[in-house]
């Protein structure tokens, strides 16, 4: 057992012993330096199932985010996680390599060479689309990775009510066009869940946003992408998910939208 699980198996056993499931990041640090783990404010960031701790598994339990420095252990592993749908679709796309291009493999790099390559632009609103008739090269408007500070509430399923207060979200890139949003998150590697508030969170940021008068009337939907970047045989492949949610405020309600991979192939 890691020392990052340790310190989460005594945390969820202390939660248990007292039946309350809300701790502060104050018992993470005194618990981490029981364990000597350095980095006490990476012990509640797990973002597949995979990486629960056994004692959460087996109780069914994940690690949700209140802000304020508070978390909560909540039942329901399903409902924090989703698994990553099959991909059916490829589509090889030809590119040539500017200079930068994967240079380094951080999740805004992957990011950053979808986005100039005018992948996300392709899969938010090129062919197949309601916009297939734009010219994808010039009108999607793309804001950067950003982090702020936020306060809402939200349901999982039908019996738990979060409480968010002042809680910091981090959106890797957003791009928006006549009237939809696209929000993206980015990670390297093979995966087979993610943690559904790297998106939720974002996605109920955005439709916040619709009390805005201004932005009330503009704002036609949110689109959810979840982008993983793979390598096979020296070719790379950036996977893309969109979701989005039956009910906005139901974190459990997730919906896939559509999928595809794209091929990375390069041109001279």
């Amino acid at each position: 057992m890691s020392k990052k699980e340790q310190v989460i198996t005594e945390l969820f056993k202390i939660c248990e012993k007292r039946k309350k499931y809300v701790f502060h990041n104050d018992l993470v640090k005194e618990i981490s330096k029981k364990y000597n783990f350095g980095n006490p404010f990476d012990v509640t960031k797990i973002d597949n199932k995979a990486k629960l701790p056994t004692i959460l598994k087996e109780n069914d339990y994940a690690i949700i985010h209140l802000g304020n420095g508070n978390h909560k252990f909540v039942k329901g592993i399903k409902n924090v996680y989703h698994d990553f749908e099959p991909i059916k679709k490829e589509i090889k796309w030809k590119y040539k390599k500017s200079m930068l291009n994967l240079y380094n493999t951080s999740e805004s790099n992957i990011l950053s060479v979808a986005n100039n390559q005018r992948i996300l632009h392709d899969f938010l609103f090129g062919k197949d689309t309601e916009f297939d008739d734009i010219d994808i090269s010039k009108r999607p408007k793309t804001y950067f990775p950003h982090r702020t500070k936020t306060s809402f509430s939200y349901n999982i399923g039908k019996n738990i009510t979060i409480e968010l207060e002042k809680i910091q979200i981090e959106i890797d890139l957003t791009i928006e066009y006549s009237g939809t949003v696209g929000i993206f998150e980015a990670k390297n590697g093979k995966l087979d869940s993610f943690a559904v508030y790297q998106i939720y969170h974002p996605f109920l940021y955005y439709h916040k946003a619709k009390k805005d008068i201004d932005i009330n009337k503009k704002l036609k939907k949110i689109i959810c992408v979840y982008l993983v970047r793979t390598v096979k045989e020296d070719i790379n492949y950036l996977n893309l998910w969109a979701y989005t949610f039956s009910n906005p405020y139901d974190i459990s309600t997730i919906k896939l939208l559509k999928s595809a991979t794209y091929k990375l192939i390069k041109q001279n």
